[in-house]
């Protein structure tokens, strides 16, 4: 292996919040090396709906909590990056919807009745009819209510894809990554025998992370896994629908994103309540079962009878909660040159990166002088979450 390499920030782990924190250093005049074991976006990133919530679906009990607060400007912060005039120029990514819907399948009944008499939830929530509705809720048969959000929903892979070239030359495949300490301090990492050193080394590496603290001989930050169990439906008779259905409690009953494969047919992605400990107790065959069941009660109307049907497990890594309560911000831990973190969920990722740039700034972490990067061997870039499975 040839010689040493020397960077500012050394991050760990090409996820969205990974390549997200690596662009936003560069553009910050830091030089930055990011090393990944898989496919870039490969873990939770591609395998997320895609969509930028500002936290509207957690104040379904009727208030506005801590998550819904901290989230809330998220939209705002991508919508500029995606029109080429925000903190990165995401401009070109695939915009797949500029709204997601809030669905109410019959007469809202409780705690809904109160929520979207919040005044702080009519300032983001309008209801939509007619034509205005998603073109799968265009159908005489359809009674319901929609409320249309001011979030958005984005094809993960031109994200990455968008993410990876911003990254410049700083991308390195790795195999396998040790630390690197000298005089008791660790002051880089050893990647597939070649030294990195780093003025700060970040690990962003989701469920990763983990591994990596085992590596590094730490307990902390301990993490947490939320399983899922999503559902895919590919069919000839779909067509788009970006929405969270409301159920009787506090979580959407299901929530559906649409993605175009490339034969011209959608893919439905089926997340929400669905996919929750519920989902996570079936097998794949009954967890297919219960969702052209949902389906069957929700959109009548939509012939299934050609669909092809998969399953896919998710493991959300998160720090530590109790109770495995969901994290309200990222996430980060710091100790000496190395910070862990997670940004909890795909829209926050720009909230992770404030995180570790407050880091930097307070600690007066400097570019430095550095010779330019030789030629590494790139990772690779995921393809759709769907791939060999519909």
């Amino acid at each position: 292996m040839s010689d040493s390499l020397s960077t500012d920030v050394l991050i760990v782990g090409g996820g969205v919040a990974g390549l997200w924190l690596n662009a936003r250093l560069r553009r910050l005049g830091y030089s930055t090396l990011l090393v990944d074991k898989g496919v870039l976006g490969g873990g939770q990133s591609v395998k997320s709906q895609g969509i930028i919530h500002g936290g509207t679906k957690y104040a379904l009990s009727g208030a506005l909590t801590g998550a819904s607060e901290a989230i809330a400007d998220m939209p705002r912060r991508w919508r500029e990056a995606l029109a080429g005039n925000g903190e990165l120029d995401l401009s070109g990514v695939r915009l797949l919807s500029d709204a997601h819907y809030l669905w109410s399948p019959g007469t809202l009944t409780g705690n809904l009745t109160s929520f979207f008499a919040s005044k702080a939830v009519r300032s983001r929530v309008g209801q939509v009819k007619g034509s205005e509705l998603p073109p799968a809720l265009q159908d005489p048969r359809f009674k319901g209510k929609v409320y249309r959000l001011s979030e958005l929903v984005l094809d993960v892979p031109s994200l990455i894809q968008r993410l990876a070239e911003l990254s410049g030359p700083g991308l390195l495949k790795a195999e396998r990554i040790e630390p690197l300490r000298e005089n008791g301090e660790l002051t880089g990492l050893v990647v597939d025998g070649r030294s990195i050193r780093a003025q700060r080394i970040v690990l962003t590496a989701g469920a990763g992370n983990a591994e990596l603290l085992n590596a590094l001989g730490l307990a902390q930050p301990a993490m947490q896994k939320r399983p899922l169990h999503m559902v895919i439906v590919k069919a000839p008779t779909l067509k788009p629908l970006y929405a969270h259905c409301l159920g009787g409690g506090s979580k959407p009953r299901i929530t559906v994103t649409s993605h175009p494969a490339e034969d011209g047919e959608w893919v439905w992605y089926l997340g929400g309540d669905l996919a929750e400990a519920g989902g996570v107790a079936r097998d794949e065959a009954a967890q297919i079962a219960a969702a052209k069941k949902e389906l069957a009660e929700l959109v009548p109307w939509i012939d299934l009878s050609a669909a092809k049907w998969a399953t896919l497990r998710i493991d959300r890594a998160e720090p530590a909660q109790s109770a495995l309560a969901r994290p309200d911000n990222a996430f980060l831990a710091e100790q000496g040159r190395l910070l862990v973190g997670w940004p909890t969920k795909l829209a926050l990722s720009p909230d992770f990166a404030d995180r570790v740039e407050g880091a930097l700034v307070r600690d007066g972490i400097q570019p430095q002088p550095l010779a330019p990067l030789p030629e590494l061997l790139r990772p690779a870039i995921t393809g759709p979450f769907w791939e060999g499975l519909v």
